[in-house]
């Protein structure tokens, strides 16, 4: 069955450091699970640096995994949804990208 994975990186921490609240993740993740019907997400936290407007920033992520059927759909679903989480999250930006894959 060949599937399209998405995995999105969300903030463990607001850009002044504060910690985002749990609630936050758990919002997201339902909306998630209500869409997809399933997520998958990594217990190993990620860490990215990214440079904006001369300064380096760091992040501690957590990574979500959602597997989709219909590719259209679940366009129009992210493309919406990443305003939500930037809003939620106070990001400039929610990283997002799609793979391919064939589950055996």
């Amino acid at each position: 069955m060949k599937l399209k994975r998405y995995e999105i990186l969300l903030p463990l921490t607001y850009n002044d450091g504060t910690e985002i609240e749990r609630e936050k993740f758990e919002q997201t993740n339902a909306e998630l699970v209500k869409e997809f019907g399933a997520t998958t997400t990594d217990t190993v936290v990620a860490v990215g640096h990214w440079l904006y407007e001369g300064v380096i920033y760091k992040d501690q992520l957590l990574r979500f995994h959602i597997d989709a059927k219909n590719i259209k759909k679940s366009q129009t679903f992210f493309k919406k949804y990443k305003k939500v989480w930037k809003e939620r999250f106070q990001q400039l930006d929610i990283w997002i990208t799609a793979h391919n894959i064939e589950v055996i």
